[in-house]
């Protein structure tokens, strides 16, 4: 339910047409000011993560936005999760997807035909996101990046507030849909604490009166409070979503919140370590799972980082793993440069080569054999499916790469009645 219109542009290029100069990077959970802009987005360069930051100053704001879309070269793209999610789907020709956020004149004209939107989720003016992206090896004062990522901003109240939610939920029942991608949670962190709470419980209730026999995939973002992450996991989101799509940074930010596993990890240096990433993915089904005694309903995450990505599955409530887990990292090899199929003078293997399965119980060691991409291995009734991911030398977009990674996984994934 989180539709925007992404403006993406460099960065470094934004910063000097606001008139910023580079200085020392800090860490921002709000952004108040130009100077927390700055600073965050200098703090994450330095880096190389991505992030997304809420601008609370909306005059300020809306006059950098509006510095940014008119700035030469500057992109305008369909942008929200959802929106990404749903573009994405819909190359398909056979799909009709149905969307629900809050969409602007702009957003409209982007939107694939095959996106039907209900005329009570239109809005006169559309929600801008800013996405500021940076190259490998790219310096400002100080900073160099040490990969190509973006840092990205807004001051979106109604897709803060989940404003579409009950209006997604109430036309499901005429779409009649195979499918239910849910996303935008993260977006309410920029909401006070008792709004998000109650936010969250009417969330909590719409999302229950979604038929049991449509499937519910929830994809997660980049979230900066604890309390709010434990609370989507322990009251009642888990539990009522099939499948959850995340990537390393929402991974470790998961078991930090929850102590799950490795949570004394404070980030992770270079490649996320397989054994470690495949320990906390096997908590978050064992310990929210379902099982024979949990009245849970998750049973599946599509875990992707850029070098490689994970399908894991409870047994018996999926099918075809390998097609999907392969069509996901295929998708983002090609979507990241650009081009239909894989070019393999474009892209290179970021992926160890040989790794243990578990950095907590006794490990499988493994060996990827390049004419059998994905391995699979089996730990007390989870099947796990690996693949590495060509990864795209000279990125021409960051962005929505995780969005298409799990919807491509998605269009693949066979889920059983049950």
């Amino acid at each position: 339910v989180n539709a925007c219109v992404d403006v993406v542009l460099s960065g470094v290029k934004l910063l000097e047409a606001l008139g910023l100069e580079p200085g020392d990077g800090k860490n921002h959970a709000v952004l108040n000011s130009r100077q927390d802009l700055k600073e965050a987005f200098a703090y994450f360069m330095e880096k190389g993560a991505a992030a997304e930051r809420f601008f609370s100053d909306a005059e300020s704001f809306h006059h950098i936005a509006r510095t940014a879309s008119e700035y030469p070269g500057a992109q305008l793209y369909v942008g929200g999760n959802a929106a990404l999610i749903g573009q994405k789907l819909a190359t398909n020709p056979d799909l009709k997807i149905l969307l629900c956020g809050p969409v602007g004149p702009k957003l409209h004209e982007l939107l694939d035909d095959n996106v039907v939107v209900p005329p009570e989720s239109m809005q006169e003016r559309d929600e801008f996101h800013l996405i500021l992206e940076y190259q490998a090896g790219e310096e400002w004062g100080q900073v160099r990046a040490p990969n190509a990522n973006r840092f990205i901003f807004s001051h979106d109240l109604s897709n803060g507030a989940l404003n579409m939610l009950e209006v997604f939920v109430s036309s499901l029942d005429e779409f009649q849909p195979d499918l239910v991608v849910l996303s935008g949670l993260h977006m309410m962190e920029g909401q006070s604490k008792e709004m998000r709470q109650r936010r969250l419980m009417e969330a909590v209730a719409s999302i229950s009166d979604i038929p049991t026999d449509i499937p519910i995939h929830l994809e997660l973002a980049s979230m900066t409070d604890q309390d709010f992450m434990s609370n989507i996991m322990h009251q009642q989101v888990f539990p009522l979503v099939n499948s959850i799509g995340l990537n390393e940074q929402e991974l470790l930010f998961l078991t930090q919140a929850a102590s799950g596993p490795h949570a004394s990890l404070a980030s992770w240096s270079g490649v996320p370590d397989v054994g470690v990433v495949s320990d906390i993915l096997f908590w978050i089904l064992k310990e929210h799972g379902k099982t024979a005694t949990r009245a849970s309903d998750l049973t599946r995450i599509h875990f992707h980082t850029l070098a490689y990505h994970i399908l894991v599955t409870v047994d018996g409530y999926w099918g075809n793993q390998i097609a999907a887990v392969a069509a996901g990292a295929r998708a983002a090899g090609t979507q990241a440069c650009a081009t239909d199929i894989i070019d393999t003078a474009k892209v290179f293997l970021k992926a160890p080569l040989e790794f243990v399965t578990s950095q907590i119980e006794a490990p499988s060691q493994i060996s990827l054999n390049p004419d059998e991409p994905v391995v699979h291995w089996h730990r007390e009734g989870i099947s796990f499916h690996f693949t590495p991911v060509l990864v795209c030398k000279d990125p021409v977009r960051t962005v929505g790469l995780g969005d298409a990674i799990s919807a491509e996984g998605l269009l693949y994934s066979e889920v059983y009645p049950q």
